[in-house]
């Protein structure tokens, strides 16, 4: 199917087609599939800026979980060829500088791989509604794709399932010192992604223990986290 793809993109290069998406993976809702065996995709981008309107993906780091595990021969690790793009402001931030965006995996090859990778899995993130636009411009502008993928967010999960914790505040450097987590490289986007897979390892052994044995029991329990967090505005 990959080599089928490939020739979508060589004869589709220059033009503007819509990609004919009943040649990918098919989205899974969040239903009654079995929490621990399920496959769920741990995903964090770099991007230009945070602009969701404006700023571009340029990297992509991922890692699957299933049946309790981080599967370290299940990743996706991509640098994106955009070097049209204008980086001065953030490289720093990200460390991806001009050469590596020259040399970087051609855009749409490369959204085509990570949509192949991930199957149609549910998708988790830190913050994840930053991620989810990124990914779903993204995803419009170079392919014209725009099926709706399940996504939750990390950072909902840990308060949901430890509320009484204090990590002195909301980022996932805080939830890594608060666990005792090494964080080999912040803002690299494959790095931030296993970080976040072992937070939502965390997190998901706890569910086990609270019983939620589904997708949608997850789903739900992060609805009622959110309902929570309203409330407590008020």
């Amino acid at each position: 199917m990959l080599s089928t793809l490939k020739q979508w993109i060589n004869a589709n290069r220059h033009a503007r087609t819509r990609i004919d998406t009943d040649n990918l993976p098919t989205p899974k809702s969040a239903g009654e599939q079995n929490l621990f065996n399920s496959r769920l995709i741990v995903l964090d981008l770099e991007t230009t800026g945070l602009n969701t309107a404006k700023d571009e993906v340029i990297a992509i780091g991922a890692v699957a979980i299933e049946k309790g595990a981080i599967h370290l021969d299940d990743q996706f690790d991509l640098i994106l060829r955009r070097p049209e793009l204008d980086i001065r402001e953030t490289v720093l931030i990200h460390g991806i500088g001009p050469e590596a965006l020259t040399q970087g995996q051609e855009t749409k090859e490369a959204l085509l791989r990570l949509l192949e990778w991930m199957n149609g899995d549910p998708i988790l993130a830190y913050h994840a509604a930053f991620d989810k636009r990124f990914l779903e411009r993204t995803l419009k502008a170079q392919l014209g794709y725009s099926l709706s993928h399940a996504w939750m967010d990390v950072a909902e999960l840990l308060p949901a399932f430890f509320p009484k914790a204090d990590p002195k505040g909301r980022g996932l450097d805080h939830w890594s010192d608060f666990f005792g987590l090494e964080v080999s490289e912040r803002h690299h986007a494959a790095a931030d992604a296993m970080v976040t897979a072992e937070l939502t390892l965390i997190a998901l052994n706890s569910a086990k223990k609270a019983n939620v044995k589904t997708l949608k029991d997850l789903y739900q329990k992060l609805r009622y986290q959110r309902r929570l967090q309203k409330m407590k505005r008020f």
